[in-house]
């Protein structure tokens, strides 16, 4: 194989253990809650005045709006008050500290990253261009979040992060989101739920429903039935579960990136949203929309699922439905490939199949693409990330796994018009962890979750041993002319 010179940068990021997020602190058990709630109560407001000052002190400038985190936190537990109690301003707030705790967002690792270029390219030097940099922040209980850093590539390559902010904060939930009543029929449908039930459910809805109107459709569904099955009564959970699962969420217009953070919020994810492959996409019509592959992961099942944005303020989260929607590793193409969208996944955990599909969110035949073939890659092979569009075809930055489960990066390439021909492969790794990237949350691993383009140089951020974070370049054409 022809030498590829690969230029490791000195850039670097590593997890943050000060980098914390206030969260709802949620006791095991109602009755527990009760008490709390109690002892709070029967505080003097001498003494309530007195903590509610600690905590203050204590906590008040490692996050934005405490006060207004409390009194939420509040609002959420009134219900274990004895009704009628009435309580100052303070004893609201120290309720609410009661309920609250800090996660350290990147504890224990800040890794597997996915790079973008930046919606706003405005005032940016020429030849540079503004990136947008996804990482998996992953910290106690292996829970796993998104969080983002925007930078600059100059016109030689070389990258300058913005400062990180101080804080870190949530979205909060759309209210009143709506759901298209014909696309959520079909994933009733591709999920089994579809009976007299859920027709009687759907009936009882319009064109577009909140997930209010819904729940009170279910609830009037479930009156009908005189004496409501234990299928039934799944039926309706599992319909209420799909709504919840397809969410929307909102960051403060005035929040910087970097202060950004997608934390699990559904069942599916209670353990953690992973390794988001982020992509620009052009429709056909020249509609530029971010999406990004994730794995949902309850702790059991792993699940891959979907995010939509055009600004990074507003995400869609949206479930995937359809047979070949299994295991880890799936990666959208930029566009649509004759008419169709198409994707890249590993439904199997060993080999790379493409996949087909008239709408974003079913997908239903897949066909094999890639198997292991060299030493290196002999357990698995997978993508890092979307393909990349070249002249040559498309490039897919892929990983693949050897003894001592070694994880090294590889490319190969597909043909333009049609990728499930395989038309050039590297024969040996372009990325090995060395010495200085083999040790780690899970040693011996160096992965990417999506690379770009940038003034005919490769930009490749990788995670080091699922750790760290850091890039390598290489030209293209360099990388094409080793391929075989």
């Amino acid at each position: 194989m022809k030498t590829i010179n690969v230029q490791r940068t000195t850039v670097k990021l590593f997890p943050d253990r000060t980098r914390v997020l206030a969260r709802p602190f949620r006791p095991m058990s109602d009755q527990r809650a009760v008490k709390i709630c109690a002892r709070v109560m029967a505080l003097r407001e001498s003494e309530v005045h007195a903590l509610l000052e600690e905590v203050r002190a204590e906590f008040g400038d490692r996050h934005p709006k405490t006060g207004e985190f409390l009194k939420r936190q509040f609002d959420a537990v009134r219900p274990y008050l004895l009704n009628g109690q009435r309580l100052s301003e303070e004893r609201e707030l120290l309720l609410g500290g009661y309920f609250t705790h800090e996660f350290s967002l990147e504890a224990a690792a800040l890794f597997n990253p996915s790079i973008v270029p930046h919606p706003n390219q405005s005032d940016v030097p020429p030849g540079s261009l503004r990136f947008i940099l996804s990482l998996r922040a992953t910290a106690e209980g292996h829970i796993s979040s998104i969080t983002f850093r925007a930078g600059i590539l100059d016109a030689n390559n070389n990258i300058k992060f913005d400062a990180p902010a101080r804080y870190s904060l949530e979205p909060t939930q759309v209210p009143n989101a709506t759901y298209e009543k014909r696309l959520f029929e079909r994933k009733l449908q591709e999920l089994g739920l579809v009976g007299d039930f859920n027709r009687q459910v759907l009936k009882g809805l319009g064109d577009a429903f909140t997930l209010e109107e819904l729940r009170t459709s279910v609830s009037l569904a479930v009156k009908q039935v005189r004496v409501p099955d234990q299928e039934t009564k799944s039926v309706a959970r599992e319909t209420l579960m799909l709504a919840q699962s397809n969410y929307e969420v909102q960051f403060a217009p005035d929040s910087r990136l970097s202060e950004r953070v997608l934390f699990p919020a559904t069942p599916a994810q209670s353990n953690g949203i992973e390794d988001a492959r982020f992509v620009l996409f052009q429709d056909e019509d020249g509609t530029r929309t971010y999406y990004a592959t994730y794995t949902a992961y309850d702790g059991r099942m792993i699940l891959p699922q979907f995010l939509e944005t055009s600004d990074f303020l507003h995400f869609k989260f949206i479930t995937l439905n359809g047979p070949a929607v299994e295991n880890k590793g799936m990666a959208l193409f930029p566009r649509k490939i004759k008419g169709l969208y198409a994707m890249l996944g590993r439904q199997d955990a060993e080999n790379i199949y493409v996949m087909f599909s008239d709408h974003l969110h079913f997908w239903h035949s897949m066909q094999l693409v890639l198997e292991p073939s060299f030493p290196w890659e002999f357990i698995q092979v997978g993508t890092c990330g979307s393909p990349i569009e070249t002249e040559a075809g498309w490039l897919v930055i892929s990983h693949g796994v050897g003894p001592m489960r070694k994880y090294c990066i590889g490319a190969f390439l597909l043909d333009r018009d049609d990728p499930t021909k395989v038309i050039g492969r590297l024969r040996e790794p372009l990325l090995k962890p060395n010495k200085n990237e083999r040790e780690g949350y899970v040693p011996n691993v160096v992965y990417s979750c999506g690379s770009l383009l940038h003034g005919g140089q490769l930009i490749i951020p990788y995670g080091m041993s699922d750790y760290a974070t850091t890039f390598a370049t290489v030209p293209l054409d360099e990388v094409l002319a080793a391929m075989e």
